[in-house]
């Protein structure tokens, strides 16, 4: 059985891990265990845990900054901003249905994970936020970078570095982001029966509109009854977001439906409504069913999401939903991952990455979880590798290292 450490304070974090490149040993990261079976790279030695670091240590709802220790609860965090009328802005996925994993997420695991919900082509994604972090390299040596405001620079790269480097280079400590306020009310926008291509369009359109979309996703017939409760209005769903004041939403409701309304039949939801379906988006509802189905995370370019999807599916047998107007595409293989098959094709519409999320043993330990670099950018990460983690104490396997 694989020891696992749970350090109550940095020093403590930073005594495991000099221990552990002493010993030669290797150490995997974890919170909350909510991404756990991500992934397949090298058996670790021992589980290092953030979870016993804990807690708020600074909130300024007037200034909009909080810094937490990276193994509290997002469920502390939200609640506190909740408070304040505040949110995080990047909408962090939960994994956990999806994954068919328990524990509660840690915000030292969203920005380890660069976990971004569907907000992203407004606000941003996680790294986007982030303003500071404290970590422990691969030496014991306690590390801090950037600050409380953008404007300290101090590190800034560094900072973006470690967020979606899923503890491939260094333990997470603490970490400082900028919060948004709430918006008071939100509204969707249905359109029904757009094929994919179309509704890319639809999405573009909507988007070019001076009217603060902030969320911009498509939903074919193959999942739209698995949104809402099968609740959505028949056809495929195209649905639009729109957050911000109670004054401000209806009005720029009315001037999207007129500038939609010749593409199709329009249904509005109203702010609970549009609340349920875009956290069933951002958490990937339809393929959270309980199996290990291969399913992809696919970025490309808005405009290529359809033509890739319509290209794969004349070669494999698939099922996919499009969020962040087309560019993220969710894709859930019926047989095998496919991933020669997939990246060869993502390649040929211009390019993006594919990451495998979830998939059974065998598939996770024959199929790269990550796209493969480019020889260039592999020396280059190496080198980061190699100036943080000398000894490869992080070093797991699942992002390609040596």
């Amino acid at each position: 059985m694989t020891a696992v450490l749970i350090p109550a304070t940095e020093t403590e974090a930073a005594d495991m891990v000099r221990a552990a490149a002493a010993a030669v040993r290797r150490l995997s990261i974890a919170g909350g265990g909510t991404r756990s079976g991500f992934a397949a790279g090298r058996e670790a030695d021992a589980v290092l845990r953030s979870t016993g670091l804990s807690g708020i240590v600074t909130y300024d709802p007037a200034e909009m900054v909080m810094t937490a220790r990276t193994g509290t609860p997002v469920a502390e965090i939200e609640a506190a901003l909740s408070d304040n009328k505040q949110m995080l802005a990047f909408e962090p996925i939960d994994h956990r249905a999806l994954m068919g994993t328990e524990g509660e997420p840690t915000i030292g695991g969203v920005f380890a994970a660069n976990a971004s919900g569907p907000r992203r082509i407004s606000a941003g994604a996680a790294r986007d936020s982030l303003l500071g972090i404290r970590f422990v390299n691969g030496k014991g040596e306690a590390v801090r970078a950037g600050g409380r405001v953008m404007k300290n620079v101090t590190g800034l790269d560094l900072v973006k570095l470690l967020a979606g480097s899923f503890g491939t280079l260094g333990f997470l400590t603490e970490v400082t982001f900028r919060v948004l306020p709430r918006p008071q009310t939100e509204e969707t926008i249905i359109v029904s029966g757009l094929d994919d291509e179309a509704a890319a369009q639809a999405q573009a359109l909507a988007m070019a509109l001076p009217l603060d979309v902030s969320g911009a996703a498509h939903l074919p017939e193959s999942v739209r009854g698995r949104f809402l409760a099968g609740g959505l209005p028949e056809g495929p769903a195209t649905v639009l977001r729109l957050e911000g004041l109670s004054a401000s939403v209806p009005v720029r409701a009315e001037k999207l439906v007129a500038a939609l309304s010749r593409l199709g039949p329009l249904v509005r939801l109203d702010t609970e409504g549009s609340r349920r379906l875009w956290r069933e988006v951002r958490d990937v509802a339809p393929y959270a069913d309980g199996t290990k189905r291969p399913l992809w995370r696919v970025s490309v370019a808005p405009a290529s999401g359809a033509r890739l999807v319509a290209d794969l599916r004349l070669e494999a047998g698939i099922d996919a939903f499009y969020d962040w107007q087309g560019g993220l595409v969710w894709m859930r293989m019926e047989a095998d991952p496919e991933a020669d098959l997939l990246r060869g094709m993502i390649r040929r519409h211009g390019g993006g990455h594919a990451t495998l999320l979830r998939g059974s043993d065998a598939a996770r330990a024959a199929t790269p979880t990550f796209e493969p670099q480019p020889a260039p950018v592999a020396i280059l990460s190496e080198r980061v590798r190699a100036s943080l983690d000398p000894a490869g104490v992080f070093a797991s396997g699942m992002m390609g290292e040596a």
